[in-house]
This record gives C-alpha cells, sequence and structure tokens, in this order.
C-alpha cells in the first residue's frame, strides 16, 4: 500500500500525477480481483453433471488471481517509494483496487462456493451477511489506512515511524480466506482420494470458513498492530545456513503450495497478535486517535 514522504503538494495537478510504473502495478491487482470474480461466477454456472474437478480448477484460478493480486500490491507502493513517485492518487487509485481484490473479491468466493441451491434460507442469508461484514470492514480498514497516511493530517510521521499496519491489512485477509479455498479446491478436485472426503462430508471446512469471516472481519478494524516489512533491507548480507534454508523452504512451498500458501497468511496473522500482545511496549499498542470508534 502506498504512503507518502510530502506533506504538502504545490497544486491539486501534482497532487493528481498518474504515475506509469507503480499505477501499473495498482492495474494489476484490480485486474487480478476482477479475474478471480470471473473465475468463482464460471465455476458456479459449471454444469452440475460435470465432474467436480472442474469447479475446482475454476476456484484454484480464482485463489491465485488474488495471490497475484496481493504481489502487485506488495510492489506497487515499494516502487513509488523507491522511484520518488508517491501521489494521492496513487494512494486512492490503490484503495480502490484493493476493495475489488481483497474485499469484493474474496467476499462473492464466499458465497459463491458456501451457498447451494438446496441449502437452507436462513444458512444462505447468514453467509451473504457475514460476506457483507467481510467487504464492510474491509472497506472501513482501507478508508482508515487513507486518514492515517495522508500527509495532510498532522502527526502522521509519528505514527507511521514504527512500520506497523492498525489492523490486519486486507491483503492478508483476502489471502487467508482464499488459501482455505485452494484447500477445498484441492479435495474437490480429487474425488478418488477417500482420506479426504471425510472433510468433505463433515463440512468442516464450511463450518470453519464462515467464523473465519468473522475473526478476520474485527482484526481488520481491530487496532492490532501487524508488521509491515518496510523497512526490510534487500542488501543485506545473509549467512549460508540461512541462505540454504531460504532456497530448502522456497522449493518445498512450490511441491506443497496448497498447504504452504495457508501457513504463510496463518503464520502472519498469528505472529501479529503475539507480537502485538507480548512483544510491543505499551508506547507502541496505543491505538491511533479516534480507533476506540471503530
Amino acid at each position: 500500500m502506498t504512503d507518502h514522504e510530502k506533506t504538502t503538494y504545490a497544486s491539486p495537478e501534482e497532487a493528481a500525477h498518474i504515475y506509469l510504473l507503480p499505477n501499473l502495478f495498482t492495474a494489476g491487482n484490480m485486474l487480478c480481483g476482477f479475474l478471480s470474480m470471473k473465475e468463482c461466477i464460471e465455476a458456479r454456472f459449471v454444469d452440475p453433471s460435470a465432474a467436480a474437478s472442474i469447479r475446482a480448477e475454476h476456484y484454484t484460478m480464482a485463489v491465485w488471481f488474488i495471490v497475484f493480486g496481493c504481489i502487485c500490491d506488495l510492489f506497487d507502493g515499494r516502487v513509488a517509494r523507491a522511484s520518488g513517485r508517491t501521489s494521492l492518487f496513487g494512494a486512492e487509485f490503490d484503495s480502490l483496487a484493493d476493495i475489488i481484490s481483497f474485499g469484493l473479491a474474496p467476499a462473492l468466493m464466499s458465497c459463491f462456493l458456501l451457498i447451494q441451491p438446496d441449502q437452507n434460507k436462513d444458512l444462505s442469508l447468514a453467509t451473504w451477511l457475514f460476506a457483507f461484514l467481510y467487504l464492510l470492514c474491509a472497506g472501513v480498514r482501507l478508508a482508515r489506512f487513507n486518514v492515517l497516511t495522508n500527509p495532510l493530517v498532522p502527526g502522521n510521521e509519528a505514527r507511521a515511524k514504527g512500520g506497523d499496519f492498525v489492523g490486519l491489512p486486507s491483503p492478508a485477509a483476502a489471502g487467508t480466506i482464499a488459501s482455505i479455498v485452494l484447500v477445498h479446491a484441492n479435495f474437490m478436485g480429487n474425488p478418488e482420494d477417500t482420506s479426504t472426503q471425510w472433510i468433505a462430508r463433515s463440512g468442516a471446512l464450511y463450518w470453519s470458513l464462515l467464523p473465519l469471516l468473522l475473526f478476520l472481519s474485527w482484526l481488520m478494524v481491530s487496532n492490532i498492530r501487524f508488521p509491515s516489512f518496510k523497512v526490510i533491507s534487500w542488501s543485506a548480507r545473509a549467512r549460508t545456513r540461512i541462505f540454504i534454508l531460504i532456497i530448502a523452504v522456497a522449493v518445498a512451498a512450490f511441491r506443497f503450495k496448497e498447504l504452504f500458501v495457508p501457513m504463510i497468511f496463518v503464520s502472519y496473522i498469528s505472529y501479529g497478535i503475539f507480537r502485538h500482545f507480548f512483544l510491543l511496549k505499551k508506547t507502541e499498542t496505543d491505538p491511533a486517535p479516534d480507533d476506540e470508534s471503530l
């Protein structure tokens, strides 16, 4: 996400500058969100008599589009800062792309996956409500982020000094939902694997996804501080063993990507919560101004 080094702009035109490279990444993020929703819609309209693996392929592609959107979102702000091409336009455009890729797309993915034609109407309504609550909290989270990083608001420099996000970032929330769907799609695409069919029959993934939507919604509007990793130095030296370990983890991630993707997002959330309550000092966990009303 884009933050700002300037405190003022010389003119509205300067604040509205459209810099090509950073905004290409933002446009790529928005495209990924749109394609993710397209795949979910196509999965929904697959002929019921067709193989379950066809629906699974659509959901798998939808998940990877959200992951690619996370990657684009990771680079747009960093490219803008590294090239000195930050602008208010870039910040607003980034938030609009985020609400599509990390708000609307995961919410619709959950609904399309969970709601069935022969389902109880109350359960269907609860699914829609939970999904909308997630979307609402993602919008609130992004709006609050824009306020806390706006260069025209006094004191933002001091609050941004620690490099933390106030509340769970929407890409992490979307990635968590997408990774759970990826696991479900993997089971859906392998109906002959009897060792995993008990999970599908029990509805364990269904009953885990709804509470997860609520939990992630709360985390996004909470005052829990999550690390942004903006201060990582890519030129830092690494010991030989650490370098080999990173390569081994990368190979394992490629080989077991269906399980590794959920581990990444769950680990980030778990570390952020543990860090907030047990590692940060009291002055570092004080809420941002007016956050108590959220």
